[in-house]
């Protein structure tokens, strides 16, 4: 599957974003990310997911067409970036955990801090949004079509690369195998379980 076939539910993508290309152009410069992390979010089936309950003003990009950004601020602090997937009308999206960067890492420190040590840079939700300047004003953005955030192919990632384990730091759902990362990369994120995780049924 290519970056411009999104029309597959969240779990079927988001293995196949790995390597993919997420890049902003501002005038200040182009920070372009390799993407090394994702997790799948559905909608009603999926309790962790923000479209569990219905439709709202907040969650409304969720519900399609795939190929926008999805951007929600997590405890208050940070944005976080997802790409829309499935079908219109029903909620599906890959939150994009984390990336190496592939162009622009002087304006990323900038943005991050002089002293963040390249791996870490946007590795994490959060710091990925920041090093990529990311924020509430894309939301609803066409990735595919429409600058200035945009995703594009990126190198081919070998199957044998890639691991598959649970969602980090949501207490629903959190043992469910949604989180697709590249093996030994030092970009990905560390895995933490939520304090207020409990065991869940379900994929």
């Amino acid at each position: 599957m290519n970056v411009t076939d999104l029309a597959h539910p969240a779990e079927e993508v988001a293995p196949e974003l790995l390597g993919a290309v997420l890049a902003h152009e501002t005038p200040e410069g182009t920070v372009r990310i390799a993407i090394t992390e994702t997790e799948a979010y559905s909608g009603a089936a999926d309790p962790a997911s923000h479209a569990y309950r219905g439709r709202t003003p907040r969650n409304a990009v969720m519900f399609g067409p795939a190929g926008r950004l999805y951007v929600y601020r997590s405890h208050g602090l940070h944005w976080c970036a997802n790409i829309v997937t499935g079908t219109e009308g029903i909620a599906s999206a890959v939150l994009v955990r984390a990336g190496r960067i592939v162009e622009g890492e002087d304006l990323a420190r900038k943005r991050r801090g002089a002293k963040v040590e390249s791996p870490r840079l946007a590795r994490g939700p959060g710091n990925l949004c920041q090093a990529l300047g990311i924020t509430a004003e894309h939301n609803g953005t066409d990735l595919l079509t429409s600058a200035p955030v945009t995703l594009s192919e990126g190198e081919p990632v070998p199957a044998a690369l890639i691991r598959v384990g649970p969602r980090v730091g949501v207490s629903r759902a959190h043992d469910w195998q949604h989180r697709f990362y590249l093996a030994g990369d030092p970009t990905v994120s560390a895995y933490r379980l939520s304090p207020r995780a409990k065991p869940s049924a379900g994929a």
